[in-house]
């Protein structure tokens, strides 16, 4: 369901190494970063800046994530058109959650990866609901979390091609990553994720998310509202991050690398020994 296009434009660069050695010029592809407006029902919501691949991933995404439904049948039609200066994402959703939108006031001004612009309490931090754990659950096995951690760096074909931007994957049991979303806001493509789990009718709780940065809160309200049941970050969480875990019930793993990992709560959510 990704696009499969590289957002990329190509800029000459000179390189100057720090020893003293001769100056080389170059190319380099760099990732494309665009604003977007997203409107509901005709109505202007917010202004992201957003990498423009994969953007109706990210309007159902960014409808669950934020709070403007709760389920993926409330979203009637998601459009994305391509304007001079930018992109814009229409969404349709269901009346009644039109009128608690309408009802809502809010203002939000997007940059990568801003998450909580124009909330106008604390409270509005809190938005996920702790995920549902009826039936059987099976840890995921430690070898899988490696097996997604090592195939994941090939898997960022954007990633390599700039180094500029982040990635969400999805993986199985065994650690098979079957989807990746790319942006240059980790929030922006946890979103994307999101959105193509929903649309590809992926079990969130039958695998696990990995996230290539910190793990702040955000990271794991938007894992909650998919109903992941387990989070795994590159990065180190930061302390409500682990709070909103603890409180929502999403097994926290961080500072993931090939060789250990390091788990922040949850540890029954991961088989391994010792």
């Amino acid at each position: 369901m990704s696009d499969g296009t590289l957002r990329t434009i190509h800029t000459t660069t000179v390189t100057i190494p720090l020893s003293g050695a001769a100056a080389t010029t170059g190319e380099r592809e760099i990732a494309v970063e665009t604003g977007v407006e997203v409107s509901f029902g005709g109505v202007p919501f917010a202004v992201m800046m957003l990498t423009p691949a994969d953007l109706e991933d990210f309007g159902y995404g960014f409808s669950l994530t934020e709070g403007i439904v709760e389920r993926v049948e409330e979203i009637r039609r998601v459009v994305v058109t391509e304007a001079e200066r930018g992109f814009g994402i229409s969404i349709d959703v269901a009346p009644d959650r039109m009128h608690n939108l309408l009802a809502r006031r809010r203002s939000m001004s997007g940059r990568t990866g801003c998450g909580v612009c124009g909330i106008e309490d604390l409270q509005a931090l809190e938005r996920a609901q702790p995920v549902n754990r009826d039936g059987a659950f099976s840890p995921i096995d430690i070898r899988a979390i490696a097996k997604a951690l090592g195939d994941l760096p090939e898997k960022q074909l954007l990633s390599r091609a700039t180094g500029a931007t982040h990635a969400a994957a999805f993986a199985d049991r065994e650690g098979a990553i079957m989807l990746i979303r790319e942006d240059v806001g980790r929030h922006n493509a946890l979103d994307k994720l999101v959105g193509a789990i929903l649309r590809t009718g992926l079990d969130p709780a039958n695998g696990f998310v990995v996230v290539t940065s910190r793990c702040s809160f955000e990271m794991v309200e938007k894992a909650a509202s998919l109903g992941a049941r387990l989070i795994v970050a590159i990065s180190a969480p930061t302390s409500l991050a682990i709070e909103r875990a603890r409180a929502l019930g999403v097994s926290l793993v961080a500072i993931a690398r090939r060789d250990t990992v390091t788990v922040f709560h949850g540890p029954e959510a991961v088989a391994y020994e010792g």
